[in-house]
């Protein structure tokens, strides 16, 4: 059976930690692809203005583009009606019936969890895959007795089983970066050049053409 992780969110913009998640993620988890999905406009997010998701969506395609099992999904961008995360997998789970799905998701987004939209039923749908960043104290606690009874923490371990059939929600430190697109944005706004190192060669390209993070 294929393996297949998609990991949603903003990315405003795309930078190297990300790709590598996507890298670290892949080895450690046997992936057959590695898909981001940028959101249209995340619902948790209405009150900020996000850069066009266009804008969003071609500078992962950038940096994206000398990976082969690295991919960007159109799927929220196509459905902004529909942003939801339950919306998004309930649709990916009906057009890859013979995929075992993994969702991606930061810590923070995990600490988060239940102020999501069905958030039980998201966290049941498919395999979830929490990557916990430098610093950052997770808890099990705010979630339910069932679901803690399917977390398997793999933290200090580069070797994870995933032969279990069953849907598992797996705690990964495989990938331990120290990135922010806030500061990214902050950085390129108060006209500090130190932002490029954080972002592909091609990404900061792309951000000064089109001037993107200035006001």
């Amino acid at each position: 059976m294929r393996r297949v992780a998609f990991y949603g969110g903003s990315f405003d913009p795309v930078h190297k930690g990300h790709l590598e998640i996507a890298q670290r993620l892949i080895g450690a988890f046997k992936l057959d692809e590695f898909v981001f999905i940028p959101a249209f406009h995340a619902p948790h997010k209405r009150q900020m203005r996000p850069t066009s998701p266009y804008d969003r969506y071609a500078m992962l395609t950038l940096a994206t583009s000398d990976f082969e099992k690295i991919k960007v999904s159109k799927i929220e961008l196509e459905n902004p009606k529909e942003p939801y995360t339950i919306q998004t997998l309930t649709r990916l789970k009906k057009q890859l019936p013979s995929t075992q799905i993994f969702f991606v998701m930061g810590a923070d987004s995990w600490q988060e969890i239940t102020t999501w939209r069905d958030w039980q039923q998201v966290l049941s749908l498919v395999n979830i895959i929490v990557v916990t960043r430098p610093g950052y104290n997770i808890t099990f606690e705010h979630v339910t007795g069932t679901i803690r009874d399917r977390i398997f923490d793999f933290r200090g371990q580069n070797k994870i089983d995933i032969e279990d059939p069953k849907q598992r929600i797996y705690i990964t430190d495989a990938v331990y970066v120290d990135a922010s697109a806030t500061r990214i944005r902050e950085m390129v706004k108060a006209n500090d050049p130190s932002w490029q190192s954080f972002v592909p060669a091609i990404v900061a390209d792309y951000i000064v053409k089109y001037g993107l993070y200035l006001e």
